[in-house]
């Protein structure tokens, strides 16, 4: 068995194969299901053809994932190919930002699945221009999907324990500790260390800013901060819901109260627009915006609570935060010269939580102020 076959089949949903025959068949199944997209499966693959765009002046786009695409991650392709002649797409599934007790195990792994709606994407986007020679150029060889081996990426092995961990690993400090690392310690040094892999080898709110302040803090030749896009959330047109790989986990009677975190994050948005209309120069006590967010969650446990057998359905505030965008300080008053909305928007506000929905774990965040700088 080639290395090559191993790490295709490490990938997909499919059952084991044992004999060289089968391998080849699955190798020509993706082959065929890629079409038009490039996949290198290998670190040294990357690099060559990372080269020889280099060598012709091409920009290049990049759009790390874990697989398990939605229309969110097809989003940022979109945008990436509107913008770069060639877009790189990986799907990694990295231990390193997984705890102990967290779904590395059972986290979705759907290669095919993500091949078929990436083809889709670059037929949408050759057809959508075909007059334009630009759109034609970047139709052919324009997506090419980076599918690497836990070993390509952690030389020296990787372990979900961090105390056991070996080799070089990536600390943003001052920042990762707020917010969504408060719950998840040790996520967001996995998140930097996996993505700063990346970005040498070709790149949810808080990690978008924090990888803007990574790229910024460590002077990385590419991309440039400026050049990291964060692109609005992508939801369900009915509902709100975050799209999320992890929204598989639902079941039926769960992905009725899933939206619930979005719902309370709007609330939230609401009482911070009545606190601060008309505060410029005065003190702003904001721990109302966070207590309308947790209000609204704690009415849906009382409600779900009294259900029974199947009706039950078992939800769990994690948290609700406010923050500062630039900082990710947690914010609970905004004194008088900090209140001016020009201000504001310089420094920019962020709403955020976590909420248990079953056992599946679901975050979203909303951006109250400097949406001008953080989204674009």
């Amino acid at each position: 068995m080639s290395s090559t076959s191993a790490q295709i089949s490490s990938r997909i949903s499919s059952p084991v194969v044992k004999a060289d025959s089968g391998i080849d068949d699955l190798q020509a199944r993706i082959k065929e299901i890629a079409g038009p997209i490039q996949i290198l499966d290998s670190l040294n693959a990357l690099r060559e053809w990372r080269h020889n765009a280099r060598a012709q002046a091409t920009d290049v786009g990049f759009v790390p994932t874990m697989g398990a695409l939605h229309e969110g991650h097809l989003d940022l392709v979109r945008v990436s190919i509107a913008h770069n002649p060639l877009t790189v797409v990986s799907i990694f599934v990295n231990p390193a930002q997984f705890a102990p007790h967290e779904d590395l195990a059972t986290y979705p792994r759907t290669l095919e699945r993500d091949l078929e709606a990436l083809k889709r994407v670059v037929t949408e986007t050759s057809s959508n221009d075909e007059a334009s020679s630009t759109s034609a150029a970047r139709s052919k060889g324009a997506l090419v999907v980076f599918v690497p081996s836990v070993r390509d990426m952690y030389p020296s092995g990787i372990t979900q324990e961090v105390e056991l961990q070996k080799g070089t690993f990536i600390q943003v400090k001052g920042y990762e500790h707020e917010m969504e690392g408060k719950s998840r310690p040790g996520f967001f040094r996995g998140v930097a260390t996996v993505v700063t892999k990346l970005f040498n080898a070709v790149e949810d709110i808080q990690q978008a800013l924090l990888l803007r302040r990574l790229v910024s803090d460590v002077l990385l030749s590419h991309p440039l901060p400026e050049n990291l896009h964060i692109v609005p959330t992508h939801r369900d047109a009915s509902t709100g819901l975050a799209l999320s790989s992890r929204n598989a986990y639902l079941t039926d009677r769960e992905r009725v109260w899933a939206p619930t975190l979005y719902k309370a994050l709007k609330a939230g948005q609401a009482e911070w627009e009545a606190s601060i209309t008309g505060a410029s120069g005065k003190d702003v006590d904001v721990k109302t915006v966070k207590k309308a967010a947790e209000e609204v969650i704690e009415r849906v446990i009382k409600e779900t609570s009294q259900g029974e057998g199947a009706e039950s359905v078992r939800i769990k505030s994690d948290y609700i935060s406010l923050n500062w965008a630039d900082s990710f300080e947690p914010l609970e008053t905004i004194e008088g010269q900090e209140a001016s909305r020009k201000r504001l928007e310089e420094r920019g506000v962020v709403i955020s939580g976590a909420m248990w929905v079953g056992k599946t774990r679901l975050i979203d965040n909303l951006v109250l102020a400097g949406s001008g700088w953080i989204i674009r």
